[in-house]
């Protein structure tokens, strides 16, 4: 999330921005949009990496966490750096949408903004970027500039992953918590069988109908009960 970790800023994660960490209102919410530039010289392919560490690759993602979409915005930053020209969350814009905000971002706050997922982009330093002359700067909390160091950091792994995957159709369906990672191909026999499950698929079947509906359906990415 925009603060997700791998580990999904999740959430991950699963995985706020300095805005939402510096309780910004009012008119100081559009110093962003003022401040962020083009400065940011990030490829497609590097946005890709932070979707697939944020949000497992899922550009329309929403897990009901408060973060959304690829890059996983919160509400906040998504309003603060012109999102909403696109749609209300991130979630609902396309995927260049969303880059084109993530740039915003990145050149406004530097790689941090993504604290695990960001760390691969470039074009920008780890620190945020100086904003224009006539923007106001963001304030952080005045208890201390480490306190806000600490939040920023811990917010990767603060933020669940994501709770669902997606099927070829489109579809979403129940990930589970297992401790096996299903892969394409499997089937609930051959994992059985793979994994020496005592009961075959009949057994695996019961201990995973939490998320499992059909025994002919699994789907990559769901994690499956072995025991």
């Amino acid at each position: 999330m925009l603060l997700s970790s791998k580990g999904k800023h999740r959430r991950p994660s699963k995985a706020t921005r300095a805005i939402a960490i510096a309780g910004v209102t009012g008119a100081a919410v559009a110093a962003p949009l003022m401040a962020a530039g083009n400065a940011s010289a990030a490829t497609a392919s590097e946005w890709d990496a932070v979707a697939q560490c944020e949000a497992g690759g899922n550009w329309s993602i929403n897990t009901g966490n408060g973060y959304y979409g690829g890059l996983q915005f919160s509400a906040s930053t998504w309003a603060a750096y012109g999102g909403t020209a696109y749609a209300s969350t991130a979630d609902q814009a396309s995927k260049s949408e969303q880059i084109s905000v993530g740039e915003k971002v990145l050149a406004a706050q530097g790689k941090g903004a993504w604290p695990t997922c960001g760390t691969g982009l470039s074009g920008a330093s780890n620190n945020a970027g100086s904003p224009a002359p006539s923007a106001p700067q963001q304030s952080t909390p005045k208890s201390s500039t480490t306190q806000s160091t600490e939040q920023r950091a811990s917010r990767s792994t603060e933020r669940p992953a994501a709770k669902t995957v997606e099927t070829p159709t489109g579809k979403k369906v129940k990930k589970g918590d297992g401790e096996y990672k299903v892969v394409k191909g499997d089937t609930l026999s051959s994992i059985a069988a793979k994994k020496h499950v005592a009961g075959g698929w009949q057994k695996l079947f019961k201990l995973n109908k939490d998320i499992v509906d059909d025994a002919d359906f699994i789907f990559p990415g769901q994690q499956l009960h072995l025991s």
